[in-house]
């Protein structure tokens, strides 16, 4: 078996131990990925276990349950069967459950941790522990003082695996939780509910009750290890890593633990002050990137267009060795205002006939293929829809490629109205019979399912075929013609389940299959990373790997790859490399194709934790962008799209 020291070791270090993470008061460790960084995590689980054995002891596990584990989960089990890790020496503890539940429903943690660890490894049956959902409600409370004598009596646990929810909640320990707070029944924050309802289809079938695991069960633990990826996790975790302890963010309890620490990818660990203004900490590098970034950090915070920003206002904020090395500062800020300026552009194809010098896009050919990949089929018009008007506009042969189907973010209302359609439809022209069937057959299937329950095949077909319509709706809005637009329905999202398969071999084919069809000198995907269902991510990673399989084909040596974000966060400025301003005609455009997507229109089904509508959010989002740019002295529009070029 490999040791530890495979990976980078995530063992714990005092706190302060170099100036770079003197804001920080829990040891951190940032790895380059959120697979890097589970790898190690299981690493350390793998030889305590091991530890353990050798002693003759028993190793005990306190156990999480959610998509930051699961990867860990993923890598123990790898070790298990091709490497010779016994789970025989292991008793675990899981931190929480929702009550009630039952223990095989699909939101079951019991069937999360049979399906993800139990189910794969030797580990003995009578060795798991989780709360128990389907108890009375008046045997809980006894429950939960038998689960702290089963703890206690083993010695207490060795190393506790912990992820964090938006409101800063361990297990199910929300905000107000004391420190010493041990088992118990919790109700469950409106936000942890609303971050659920996808996995119910629904806020409405979220359990409004849990058991969990205490602060105080866990701070007793002897080992923590919290882990945290992506970039919806930033803000809480810089407020439990550098704010105050407060039982408003439980997990800022964790700075009290003596044998704690933080595991994060880049994403999840933008906030921090090391990663966000590295030149409060340290002496820096000052690369062209790093340089841009300060700047427009510094006109920000000042509230000053970057070309008044003097030699004082460099020195003040730490970024004196940037004045030294390149300045004085009207040098600096010539520079790095030329930079944004030139990332402006009305011609995201490209200008024809124009020195494009400094232009983001080439001059030629002057009409070039263009695909816009879409994870779901509202993603194009609602993060870069005033940028596809453009290069329909503007002649472009433009292709749409709708990566999924979108069926499961459908409510079921919808499908019965499109049923009660059909069957007047129906018997408008004398098939009557038929149409009643077919009306009876999606009405009885719906009024028979159960909260949570995965949609029949035939009405999981009828809200992928009402996303389909929308989306060629909002193609022929926009101007492309019907055959431009093109429904893979990559096999990883067909589950009927916010949980999806990974990413096959036939997902990337599909990809390289339609790129080899079209041949285009523009790619555009989505970079919008911060979806908490994660498909926008699968989305992208499968055409990364469609784009590497290609490389070296000639067509795709003259291909750029850009990238949007829009429907869950935007670029920061200081990563755009194109910006496209929106006029108010075009965004009222954009706006209209939109709602051509009538069953996301007003409340969607998952919407995540941004209460507004998606329409709103990516105008606000323009908005603020297009701000930002006059902020920082450059010419003002009503709003811009921005997009970051992937350099394969």
């Amino acid at each position: 078996m490999k040791t530890l020291e495979t990976y980078r070791s995530i063992a714990h270090q005092p706190v302060g131990a170099n100036e770079k993470t003197k804001f920080e008061k829990i040891h951190s460790e940032v790895f380059d990925s959120s697979s890097e960084a589970s790898n190690s995590v299981a690493m350390e689980i793998a030889n305590l276990i091991q530890e353990k054995e050798e002693k003759g002891e028993m190793c005990v596990l306190g156990l999480a349950t959610g998509s930051s584990p699961t990867s860990v989960y993923n890598e123990l089990v790898r070790m298990h069967k091709e490497e010779g890790l016994s789970f025989k020496n292991v008793v675990t503890f899981n931190l929480d459950e929702y009550f009630p539940m039952e223990p095989d429903s699909l939101q079951s943690y019991v069937r999360f941790m049979n399906e993800y660890l139990f189910d794969h490894v030797d580990i003995k049956k009578e060795n798991i522990h989780i709360p128990d959902g389907t108890l009375p409600y008046e045997l809980v409370e006894s429950f939960c003082q038998e689960y702290e004598k089963k703890i206690k009596a083993l010695g207490g646990i060795d190393l506790q695996v912990l992820g964090i929810g938006r409101t800063g909640h361990i297990g199910f320990n929300e905000p107000g939780s004391h420190i010493n707070s041990k088992t118990r029944m919790i109700s469950l924050d409106h936000i942890t509910r609303l971050d659920a309802a996808s996995d119910f289809f629904g806020e409405e079938n979220v359990p409004r009750r849990a058991i969990t695991m205490g602060v105080g069960t866990i701070m007793q633990a002897k080992r923590l290890i919290l882990m945290a990826w992506g970039e919806g996790k930033a803000q809480i975790i810089h407020r439990t890593v550098e704010g105050e302890v407060s039982d408003s963010v439980p997990a800022t309890y964790l700075q009290k633990h003596t044998n704690a620490t933080i595991v994060l990818d880049e994403a999840a660990a933008a906030e921090l002050t090391r990663v966000k203004t590295p030149w409060l900490v340290q002496t820096c590098k000052w690369e062209n990137y790093l340089a841009k970034k300060a700047v427009i950090w510094l006109s920000m915070k000042l509230e000053k267009p970057i070309l008044k920003l003097t030699d004082r206002d460099y020195n003040d904020h730490g970024m004196s060795d940037l004045v030294a090395e390149h300045g004085p500062a009207y040098n600096i800020n010539i520079q790095i205002f030329n930079e944004l300026q030139h990332t402006i552009t009305g011609w995201p194809g490209g200008k024809p006939h124009a020195d494009d010098t400094y232009r983001p896009e080439r001059a030629t050919p002057e009409k070039k293929r263009v695909v816009i990949f879409s994870p779901h089929p509202d993603d194009d018009v609602i993060s870069m829809g005033g940028t596809f008007i453009r290069l329909v506009d503007q002649g472009h042969d433009v292709n749409v490629a709708y990566q999924t189907s979108g069926n499961i973010a459908v409510f079921d209302e919808d499908v019965v109205r499109f049923a009660d359609f059909f069957q007047d439809f129906n018997s408008v022209y004398n098939n009557s019979e038929k149409g009643e069937s077919i009306y009876k057959k999606i009405v009885d299937s719906i009024k028979n399912k159960k909260p949570g329950d995965v949609d029949s095949p035939l009405v999981q077909s009828i809200k992928g075929l009402i996303r389909r319509g929308e989306a060629k709706a909002g193609c022929r809005y926009v101007g492309l013609p019907d055959d431009k637009a093109h429904f893979l329905d990559m096999p990883f999202y067909e589950t009927g389940l916010v949980k999806k398969k990974p990413l096959g071999e036939e997902d990337i084919q599909i990809i390289m299959d339609l790129l080899r069809e079209v041949k285009p000198h523009q790619i555009y995907a989505a970079g919008d990373l911060s979806d908490p269902h994660g498909t926008h991510r699968v989305c992208l990673n499968a055409i990364f790997q469609a784009i590497d399989r290609l490389k070296e084909e000639e067509w795709m040596k003259d291909c750029w790859v850009w990238l949007y974000r829009g429907a869950w966060q935007e670029w920061d400025v200081n990563d755009i490399e194109m910006a496209v301003p929106v006029s108010p005609e075009e965004l009222i455009r954009k706006r209209k194709a939109v709602f051509k997507h009538q069953s996301q229109k007003d409340t969607a089904l998952f919407p995540g934790a941004d209460p507004r509508e998606f329409w709103m959010r990516a105008e606000d989002r323009n908005h603020a962008t297009a701000k930002i740019y006059d902020m920082l002295g450059l010419p003002e529009y009503e709003a811009i799209e921005g997009f970051k070029r992937y350099k394969f």
